[in-house]
């Protein structure tokens, strides 16, 4: 017999009953019975019922045992009695009675029981994370991601794409998220970065004559977390030559919509093939993001031209000013009361905004400051442009563009969420295309690249000399999922000559791109191909499938909101020693009530 098992806690059935067996797991719960002893033994695989009493040499040391104890059990399968079987257990028709238990280890008191779906704080959670990975829905998070990882593989080499491994030690980048940086001991005052994606690489090996690559690419950015935002992720890279945009569509939506559809638990997903594609300004007209949840029945309207002259003095001063009025439809809210109008008012206030106005319409009558001061007239007409009914509410985003733009995207996900429309038991896919190319920059009062600098311009190098920058659209698409950006991508520039007039107009000159991306112009000089690809977040997949809130709990190990590892402690200090063998000195910032003067230098000298 095996030193440990014969068999998992998930395999015994009916047909063991008889056989002498060994099972090894911990202790996930115990009930006593007046001396009948019950455990609940646990392994990776799934749960077994022991059961001893006064006739089990084991009864006195189970009964001892604290939860998540290891033992291993010897005993005989027996059927359970009709009346005590378990539908919910694979296990649930047998029981093992224990001859006989050996401890492996004895656990202490829990830090947070595993047993049970009770809520414990992040910070608990955290620092002992190898505990919080033994609860039921953490574990087949962690085991789906696995599954889903192990799916996009197999996809993605059905397509005839091959995997290769990028390097994780390159070198700074000028652009995009702040880089992590690792200090070079052989080289004094260099340093390496670790990636943010394998971006430049990919393309490298396109150009380096490998035609399909893919890679489950693990990405670091230094960066401000939120709930879909881990400082250490992982994507699903892929690079392809001789691709147009549509060709890049057509590889991985079969991909994403085949995972999506093994592990959706029946809920219905976007076929491939169908993921609606809407252009970058579309959306932020319709949506108010470029990252829509269409899951959302309600579109956003520009209704600026009714507010040009209007009684309403606040929004005439405001388009007056080159603003916009953009209006969020809010369906049958006829039996809402002004309470809900003007909480969604104070919502905005307390997001930054100045307010949300809104109109009310019961009954075909309308309500509030706006609908009187514009007019009952001039309201029917908008209402019936906007195809709004009798007992229809109107909330109204008003502002500078970029502003109203952002509030009314908001406002619509709140009015959706509060309204209960958003449509559940679905993944509605999408991609965002036609992205702008360039921007103009408030701060810097210049042109500036809006994205990606790396994206080919539709119309290539005739639209670079010929047209307005700011007309100018990128070859360049996000994947988006139920409001979450999964991916973005491109076609590459893979022209130096475009490529160096695309940064000419953002105001970089021709030795800056030399300098900032050597190895990639100069590849593109020796011969290119042309290429695409892009690169979807696995994290987000997989909390989307799980449908849980929070990227982090589909990940194994997570850091907390502050980039804390609480469990190993990192980020840590280090010795004055280790600091000195990468001439390394740290400076010691001042707490909020010091003076400057006690900032002090630590460890290791230049």
């Amino acid at each position: 017999m095996h030193a440990y098992r014969t068999h998992t806690c998930a395999q015994l059935r009916e047909d063991h009953v008889g056989d002498t067996v060994r099972l090894s797991g911990w202790v996930h719960r115990k009930r006593d019975h007046g001396g009948v002893l019950f455990i609940d033994l646990r392994d990776h695989y799934g749960i077994t019922q022991i059961v001893a009493d006064e006739d089990s040499e084991a009864l006195a040391l189970l009964d001892s045992l604290k939860s998540e104890s290891v033992i291993t059990i010897d005993g005989v399968v027996k059927a359970r009695s009709q009346e005590t079987r378990n539908a919910n257990l694979p296990t649930g028709d047998i029981e093992v009675f224990a001859k006989s238990a050996t401890v492996q280890s004895m656990a202490e008191e829990l830090p947070l029981p595993v047993a049970g779906e009770q809520e414990y704080p992040e910070d608990i959670r955290l620092k002992y994370r190898f505990v919080d990975l033994r609860r039921e829905r953490v574990h087949n998070n962690i085991m789906l991601r696995n599954r889903v990882i192990t799916s996009l593989r197999k996809r993605m080499i059905d397509q005839g794409f091959s995997e290769f491994q990028t390097p994780i030690l390159g070198a700074s980048s000028p652009e995009g998220a702040r880089d992590y940086l690792v200090p070079s001991r052989l080289h004094p005052g260099r340093f390496y970065a670790l990636p943010q994606a394998p971006q430049m690489f990919k393309q490298l090996l396109m150009v380096a004559g490998f035609d399909r690559y893919f890679q489950i690419a693990p990405c670091f950015r230094d960066e401000d977390l939120r709930a879909d935002r881990s400082p250490e992720f992982y994507q699903l890279d892929f690079e392809m030559s001789f691709v147009t945009q549509e060709d890049v569509f057509q590889a991985i939506e079969p991909v994403l919509a085949g995972v999506f559809e093994e592990f959706s638990g029946g809920k219905s997903v976007t076929p491939a093939g169908e993921f609606p594609r809407i252009p970058y300004a579309e959306a932020m007209l319709k949506y108010g993001s470029d990252k829509p949840d269409l899951r959302n029945p309600i579109i956003i309207t520009d209704v600026t031209h009714h507010f040009e002259k209007s009684g309403f003095g606040i929004f005439e001063k405001i388009v007056g000013g080159g603003g916009i009025v953009r209006a969020i439809p809010a369906p049958n809210t006829n039996e809402k009361s002004r309470k809900f109008f003007d909480e969604m008012n104070d919502w905005a206030r307390r997001e930054g905004y100045s307010g949300l106005g809104y109109v009310t319409r019961k009954g075909g009558e309308f309500g509030g400051p706006i609908a009187k001061n514009h007019g009952p007239e001039e309201m029917a007409k908008l209402y019936d442009e906007l195809g709004l009914g009798e007992n229809d509410g109107l909330f109204f985003a008003a502002g500078k563009p970029r502003e109203a733009e952002k509030l009314a995207g908001a406002a619509r996900t709140r009015v959706g969420e509060q309204l209960e429309l958003i449509e559940q038991g679905c993944f509605k896919f999408c991609w965002i295309v036609d992205f702008p190319m360039f921007e103009h920059d408030e701060d810097l009062k210049r042109v500036d690249f809006s994205h990606n600098p790396f994206s080919m311009p539709q119309g290539e190098m005739d639209a670079l000399e010929n047209q307005d920058p700011l007309d100018i659209k990128a070859w360049q698409y996000d994947i988006v999922c139920n409001g979450y950006e999964l991916s973005s991508g491109a076609i590459r520039n893979h022209r130096p000559d475009i490529m160096y007039k695309a940064f000419e107009l953002a105001g970089y000159s021709k030795e800056d791109v030399d300098a900032n991306f050597s190895g990639m112009i100069e590849a593109f000089k020796l011969g290119a191909p042309p290429h695409g690809g892009s690169a979807p977040g696995i994290d987000r997949i997989v909390m989307l499938l799980a449908d849980e809130p929070n990227i982090r709990e589909v990940i194994a190990f997570p850091m907390n909101q502050r980039a804390q590892d609480l469990m190993m402690g990192a980020p840590s200090i280090v010795s004055p020693k280790q600091l000195r063998e990468l001439s390394i000195r740290t400076v010691e910032q001042p707490k909020p009530d010091a003076p400057e003067a006690t900032r002090v230098d630590r460890a290791g000298d230049a």
